[in-house]
């Protein structure tokens, strides 16, 4: 069993949210939405506004949309909080829509870092935006946290600024930046931002909030946790600090081990990752005056260990001791590698990446600092240690506030709806969800979910989960009694934890899951198995579906939870991500073998049949990830094949800022090991031509890419695999194509043969047996209980 979340250190460690005494401005009420222009505040009897939130989603009052959620919370503590969604960023004349913040500028990019929003992972510009009203593009400017923090300066001088959102948080020390092909600064420096808030930030918003409302200056707020700034160098406020050199911590040069005198030859050799040709003769390790072994070893005559010979026992001198004091974490702080440095050496970027990543538990992290700029310009950023995690409690708080569920009205069309022409993707997909947990305790590297919400499960009550169904049932228009998912980052973590606070607080693993399930890891899905039968108990509740992607790895932990979850929650199929089949590949991702794979899908298939339904998973792969040789998705290819699979739309890896697997991707270097100058080289795949091929073999049943699987098979050796029989991989033959790759996200398909190409705006067929569709925006649509949605114009 595991143990309740509230035992946790965490739950303890922080002043809860709801303690605060409200602001004066809290008479005012409740507003239906937060004002977006003049008039909705003059309705509301507002002459200003306290905080105003810019940001370049469309304004969504929705638990799953982050500034409604920090707008919410910031209304519930008292304050008068306006949002500008989505400005027009050419002036600063849209920024004073809702005249001067009496306190300060909430700013973010939206739910999505910018540039990932925009650009393909081939960096080619997006034609849709699924966060804009009609899906249309180009709304939001590149790298915008930067863009509308100029502009509220420009707007109103004085005003301190906040920023926030995942664009902030993956960009808050110098990081690589895949659109420019180098390594930026933080966005700390480049934004100008007074006060950078990283993670889910109600906890720091709230204290922040609080103490700029009791007229303490911006500039003193240096000690709230999650938060990050600029300091001089010789800023008073800055001594008393322990002062940690990173290179000490994880040393980036080479660094001999000792050797261990009591090792014998082949675990010497076995500890360098060799092995050794002899026996271990007694001989090799007798003592020389005696002939028996050393330390752990049995004495050859008898066989069995010598009592007599005791181990050597180091201890601390006790006259030392007092004076060999370990600084306290809470004043201790590591220096990273300065942006020049990291800018110029890719080795010392890995190193750094490293140790951030080491620095992420709440319980034990330290706070960073990493310098920019040299002589007078010279400037710290400094990063406090992450925000504690909300307690089931203050989730409830957050989750139970007065939300509108959906768009502003200002988005309706003539007949007061928010579909066709105006209706926000976004917003559709989760209509009738719910949010049930944060966090991640995954790991995996390509995934930038630890870096911003940490491995730390933060999960909802039950009954609060409960009643947002109810209320979705009750409230929500067009709802027909289908809840389209339960779930979070990830489906299956709902209170999962580490079964010692003790150990939660200390841990310093970037997975709990990998290389295999940590014995600490409560692994029990009872209670969310209750809370899927409490739901779909419900009255009025016909269907409750699994939209979230599954951890099949956890789930098979608990084989009740898969019956419960295949019988009765699967929509026709289910989302899984084994993203590949081979070792090379899935060590640097931090995935399981593809046997845990094999294995669930054992368990589902069994549970679908015994319910008499015809059910298929939708595994998700992968294509140019670091780690990935040519040879390796030769075999991923192969295994789709033999398995009847069929993608018809593939992920390419995109390195987002901060990843490991970026590092991995810049630096040439594996950050899950220590970081030496000739430490474990990882093969990556640049260039357009290899990214197309590790792309090709995905598709190799598209005809288009069959002139360069073939080339490419050739020259690997390979032409075995060419040819027109069951086990070959490609044919001999070249049907007439055009010879392209048709990427949409609209159309979201490469027709399957040629003339088979539907027509903008139809709607796919249902996935046939063996057919796969790696992405959820290619995946058909399924009954989610939205209304029917009404034809797309041909563009």
């Amino acid at each position: 069993m595991n143990a309740p979340v509230d035992v946790s250190f965490f739950a303890r460690a922080a002043k809860p949210l709801t303690s605060y005494r409200p602001y004066w401005a809290k008479r005012f009420g409740t507003a239906p939405f937060l004002p977006m222009s003049r008039a909705e505040m003059e309705q509301l009897g507002w002459d200003s506004c306290d905080i105003v939130l810019v940001t370049g989603d469309a304004y969504v009052d929705h638990p799953s949309f982050g500034m409604a959620v920090i707008g919410r919370v910031l209304e519930a503590q008292g304050f008068r909080v306006g949002i500008i969604a989505q400005p027009d960023w050419q002036s600063a004349e849209p920024f004073k829509a809702l005249g001067k913040p009496n306190l300060f500028w909430g700013v973010t990019a939206g739910n999505m870092d910018s540039m990932i929003n925009r650009y393909t992972a081939d960096r080619k510009i997006r034609s849709d935006d699924a966060y804009t009203p009609g899906d249309v593009g180009g709304k939001r400017p590149d790298r915008a946290a930067i863009v509308y923090s100029q502009r509220c300066r420009e707007a109103f001088k004085d005003v301190p600024i906040v920023l926030g959102g995942i664009e902030g948080s993956l960009r808050r020390i110098a990081h690589y930046d895949y659109w420019s092909d180098k390594v930026r600064r933080s966005i700390v420096v480049d934004a100008k931002c007074d006060l950078l808030l990283y993670g889910n930030a109600e906890r720091a918003l709230v204290e922040v909030a609080h103490r700029l409302a009791a007229r303490e200056p911006v500039e003193q707020i240096t000690d709230v946790r999650g938060t990050a700034f600029v300091r001089r160098p010789d800023d008073e406020s800055g001594k008393g600090w322990f002062e940690i050199d990173s290179t000490s911590v994880d040393e980036p040069g080479r660094v001999e081990a000792h050797v261990n005198p009591y090792m014998t030859t082949s675990e010497q050799a076995a500890s360098q990752g060799s092995s050794c040709s002899k026996e271990d003769a007694p001989d090799l390790v007798a003592d020389g005056a005696g002939g028996a072994s050393a330390v752990g070893q049995k004495d050859p005559k008898s066989a069995q260990p010598n009592p007599a010979i005791q181990p050597m026992l180091f201890v601390a001198n006790p006259a030392l001791k007092a004076r060999l004091k370990v600084p306290p974490r809470d004043k201790s702080v590591i220096r990273l590698p300065s942006y020049e440095q990291v800018k110029n050496d890719p080795v010392l970027y890995a190193h750094a990446n490293r140790v951030l990543h080491l620095e992420t538990n709440p319980g034990n992290a330290r706070a960073l600092v990493q310098a920019h700029g040299e002589g007078p310009t010279a400037r710290d950023v400094w990063i406090n240690p992450p925000p504690i995690p909300l307690t089931t409690a203050e989730m409830d708080y957050v989750f139970d506030l007065p939300y509108a569920r959906s768009p502003h009205p200002s988005y309706a069309d003539e007949n007061g709806s928010h579909d066709g022409a105006t209706k926000i993707p976004a917003w559709e997909m989760i209509r009738f969800s719910i949010n049930i947990m944060r966090g991640c305790f995954g790991g995996c590297t390509f995934c930038s979910i630890t870096e911003h919400e940490g491995r730390i499960i933060q999960s909802r009550s039950e009954d609060s989960i409960i009643q947002e169904i109810e209320d979705i049932r009750d409230k929500v228009k067009g709802f027909t009694g289908t809840i389209s998912d339960l779930g979070g980052p990830t489906a299956n973590m709902y209170r999962l934890g580490c079964k010692s606070p003790e150990i939660e607080a200390a841990c310093r693993k970037p997975s709990c899951v990998y290389p295999g399930i940590c014995q600490n890891l409560g692994t029990n899905h009872d209670p969310l198995i209750k809370i899927y039968r409490r739901g779909r108990a419900l009255k009025g509740i016909k269907k409750i579906l699994i939209g979230s992607g599954l951890r099949y790895d956890l789930a098979v932990k608990s084989p009740e939870y898969v019956k419960e979850l295949v019988q009765h929650h699967v929509g026709g199929y289910l989302k899984i991500a084994p993203e590949h089949t081979e070792q090379g590949p899935l060590t640097k991702m931090m995935k399981p073998g593809i046997g845990s794979y094999d294995k669930f899908k054992q368990m589902f298939e069994k549970f679908s049949e015994e319910a008499g339904k015809k059910q298929f998973l939708i595994p998700y792969f992968i294509a140019a990830h670091p780690g990935t040789s040519d040879e390796d998705m030769m075999n991923l290819a192969i295994w789709l094949k033999k398995n009847g699979f069929r993608a018809d739309q593939v992920q390419t890896f995109y390195p987002s800022p901060m990843a490991t697997a970026t590092a991995m991707y810049h630096s040439n270097k594996n950050p899950l090991r220590k970081i030496t100058r000739d430490s474990e080289t990882v093969d990556i795949v640049r260039g357009e031509k290899r990214r197309r091929l590790h792309k090709a073999f995905l598709r190799y049943h598209d005809p288009n890419n069959w002139p360069l699987l073939r080339e490419a098979l050739k020259a690997m050796g390979r032409a075995d695999l060419i040819g027109n029989g069951k086990h070959h991989l490609i044919p001999t033959f070249q049907p007439l194509t055009d010879g392209g790759y048709q990427s949409a996200r609209r159309t979201n398909s490469t027709p399957s043969r040629p003339g088979s190409a539907r027509a903008p705006g139809t709607t796919p067929a249902k996935p046939q047996k063996g057919r796969l569709l790696t992405q959820h925006t290619g995946l058909p649509p399924r009954v989610t209980g939205a209304a029917k949605p009404s034809a797309r114009k041909p563009r």
